[in-house]
């Protein structure tokens, strides 16, 4: 969220990985946890700001400002402004947004799957020391 240097060491490895791995450049575009629950929520039908903060817990108003910029940056949502008193905001996916959909429930079947495969490990190993 914070400017990175163009000439950066880290920002020249990411370019060069976005550029040849489309896999690293969409986890550019939508690789943060606060995304992910944000996309969640937004999949479910539009929002308004508060709408969506009371829905996360634990995200600031900064960190869901900056996560929705970037979102609609990244024309994966669109923000809509009412001209009414007091101004009322709306935020939903866009359809390059919704394309998404079957890539996080997938990647959420995953997530599952595999926590439920370490925990079993974990308690395997628990049980045998």
């Amino acid at each position: 969220m914070k400017k990175t240097k163009l000439s950066s060491t880290n920002q020249l490895n990411k370019t060069y990985l976005e550029d040849t791995c489309m896999g690293a450049y969409a986890l550019g575009i939508i690789g943060n946890r606060w995304k992910l629950s944000i996309f969640f929520y937004l999949n479910k039908g539009p929002m308004r700001f508060t709408e969506i903060k009371q829905s996360l817990q634990g995200i600031t108003e900064r960190m869901l400002a900056l996560n929705l910029k970037e979102m609609e940056r990244d024309q994966l949502i669109s923000r809509t402004v009412f001209a009414e008193v007091p101004a009322r905001v709306i935020y939903e996916l866009t359809p390059i947004g919704r394309e998404l959909t079957p890539v996080w429930e997938m990647l959420g079947l995953w997530g599952r799957k595999h926590k439920q495969a370490v925990e079993a490990e974990v308690t395997v190993k628990a049980a045998v020391v």
